[in-house]
């Protein structure tokens, strides 16, 4: 329940589309570089990492000079977060130069960090260009929605008269992900990456022009699947009883522009799990072939004896 005085708007839901995304994103100013990020009501009992990074990068960029577009953030997961009550976004000013400018993002809840963002911006300039080619991959007509494949994989006769599909499209509405395989099921065997797997998302409905908006909802989708290429070799996944999985640090470079609401094809594998750490690589491809971002995260992936 929400705590300390503060009240959830009527708008504070689970985000079903691209305008509920938008609002939950939208921060309020509390202080001169100090932001207050709003909750949704979930059924999640801690707050979604993609939504602290992506309301952290929000934070930043409103004590940058819009001259100014984010390139790549780093960041770090601290503690998992209330969603009873708001997040408390405090910016620091690190560097304003010429070409650059950077920002160091501390979330509070609770008067303790939960997590660390340091995002670098930088003014548009011409230079060498190229990239790696896209994959050969089908289009997302001809992928599995991502919450039919979830509930299969649970077992989904379920004892308890709980509807997993229900659930999982309530959370997860503002989202279109299709799945494309994994090294496990529907890829083609590669020994020299035995952790694989290929999704298209995109946000549901449409985004402004606005350039921002569409870096920070990509953002937030970003957390979602990539941790679970992990897991893809070991005949294991979140739901597996004994499974702890949380995301230890995020990373996004971003390369070219691109819209969030269009699809784009995720393209992720996991190069060494160890020490109870999976480590995961995501390259992000417009349907045209881009390639307009890559993400990095590592997360804690332990089993514990039943």
């Amino acid at each position: 329940m929400p705590r300390l005085g503060w009240t959830r708007r009527q708008d504070e839901r689970v985000p079903s589309n691209s305008e509920a995304l938008v609002s939950l994103l939208t921060l309020e100013d509390i202080d001169t570089n100090l932001f207050r990020g709003p909750q949704p009501e979930t059924l999640r009992t801690r707050v979604f990492g993609g939504q602290v990074a992506a309301q952290a990068l929000l934070a930043a960029a409103r004590t940058t000079d819009p001259a100014y577009l984010a390139h790549s953030l780093h960041s770090y997961f601290l503690l998992p977060g209330d969603t009873g009550i708001p997040i408390v976004y405090d910016v620091e000013a690190l560097r304003d130069g010429r070409s650059f400018a950077t920002r160091r993002v501390v979330a509070r809840q609770h008067g303790r960090p939960i997590y660390y963002q340091t995002v670098n911006f930088q003014k548009a300039e011409d230079g060498f260009d190229h990239q790696d080619v896209m994959p050969e991959v089908a289009g997302p007509e001809e992928g599995l929605d991502l919450a039919v494949w979830a509930t299969q994989r649970r077992g989904d006769d379920l004892s308890d008269g709980r509807d997993e599909m229900g659930e999982w499209a309530r959370e997860w509405a503002a989202l279109d992900i299709r799945f494309m395989g994994n090294s496990a099921r529907g890829l083609a065997a590669d020994p020299a990456h035995p952790a694989r797997a290929r999704l298209w998302m995109r946000v549901s409905g449409e985004l402004s022009d606005e350039p921002l908006q569409h870096l920070a909802a990509f953002t937030y989708a970003s957390d979602m699947t990539l941790l679970a290429s992990t897991l893809v070799p070991h005949g294991v996944d979140f739901y597996t009883p004994g499974m702890q999985v949380a995301s230890l640090d995020h990373s996004i470079w971003f390369h070219r522009p691109f819209r969030a609401d269009d699809w784009w094809l995720y393209d992720q594998v996991s190069p060494s799990a160890s020490g109870a750490r999976g480590l995961a690589l995501g390259r992000i491809f417009t349907r045209d072939g881009r390639l307009v971002a890559t993400v990095a995260q590592e997360g804690l992936i332990r089993q514990r004896s039943r």
